[in-house]
């Protein structure tokens, strides 16, 4: 698969995500990379065959107090080898791509790992927070 048509998978679940979630993002990129760097794994104590579909950095909206500002934004990467090596055909590749990128931006806003997987689930049912204009 190449970059260019995964970048486009990427954008394409960005903008699947409710509009009230997308008008709350702020100073936030999202790249896409190769793999995840080896020192990255091992800071985050991940041995192989485990690996990262993608990874939020930076400090979540709910952490943030009055003086968060001025600075870089946080960062949400999704990793495109991993995704593309772990799912068979691109029906897969497109769900494991969706669900990355909302399990990612869940941490942007804060949510636990519980509650990011509730959302992943609503979101397979087809389910909506009522506000998808």
């Amino acid at each position: 698969m190449t970059r260019k048509y995964f970048e486009k998978l990427v954008a394409q679940a960005l903008r699947d995500i409710p509009e009230s979630f997308r008008e709350a993002m702020e100073n936030v990129a999202l790249v896409v990379e190769d793999y995840p760097q080896p020192e990255l794994l091992e800071e985050m104590g991940i041995e192989p065959p485990d690996t990262l579909y993608g990874l939020y950095q930076g400090t979540p909206l709910p952490e943030r107090d009055w003086s968060h500002g001025n600075v870089l934004p946080d960062t949400v990467t999704i990793y495109q080898q991993p995704i593309v090596e772990d799912y068979c055909d691109d029906d897969e590749i497109i769900r494991a791509i969706h669900e990355t990128v909302i399990h990612e931006f869940g941490h942007y806003f804060g949510l636990s790992e519980a509650e990011i997987e509730e959302i992943e689930s609503r979101y397979w049912r087809g389910e909506t927070d009522g506000d998808d204009r």
